[in-house]
């Protein structure tokens, strides 16, 4: 199994690629803002996080967490210079499947201005070829129950509804 890459530290690998009108590139601390303002413009996003300048710590310090570990690869889709889109992939190695290693797709979000235009069909086409680029045999996502549009559009895709998800909060973290 080939190592990953590592964070923004030495021996980065650049994973700048173009597709239909967008550049996908690692992003950087200065997107950070951008990200976070994406993540909460929708009704489910924006019961869990919240933007306002400047940013929590914690956001801060997930990014930071984030970049220096070679398992998690957090991307912006640029459009003419503009972030418009960002996506997380965390490369996961497990025993079953033969050892194989598998990518699960997270915090998938489109400017809202962008929404219904394709970009979240070409972020995840792209996201889909990189796990498969980076050695891993399947691509998983766990879309919020209440997001039917979702569900849809990741269908439209490949995605299967194989397995019933569960999650168990713990509280806020701190």
């Amino acid at each position: 199994m080939a190592a990953l890459p590592a964070g923004s530290g030495a021996g980065e690998v650049d994973v700048e690629q173009q597709g239909a009108g967008l550049t996908f590139r690692r992003a950087t601390r200065a997107d950070l803002a951008r990200i976070v303002a994406m993540l909460a413009d929708d009704a489910i996003g924006a019961t869990r996080d919240e933007f306002r300048e400047p940013l929590a710590q914690s956001y801060v310090d997930a990014f930071a967490e984030i970049d220096a570990d070679p398992g998690q690869l957090l991307v912006v889709a640029e459009s003419d210079g503009r972030v418009v889109g960002t996506l997380q992939l965390t490369f996961i190695p497990y025993l079953t499947h033969r050892g194989s290693r598998r990518a699960q797709i997270e915090a998938v979000r489109v400017d809202s201005g962008q929404r219904g235009g394709g970009v979240g069909r070409v972020m995840l086409t792209w996201a889909i070829e990189e796990a498969r680029r980076r050695g891993c045999r399947m691509v998983q996502l766990t879309p919020d129950k209440r997001r039917a549009d979702a569900h849809r559009f990741y269908e439209g895709l490949g995605f299967v509804a194989s397995h019933e998800g569960m999650k168990l909060t713990l509280g806020d973290g701190s």
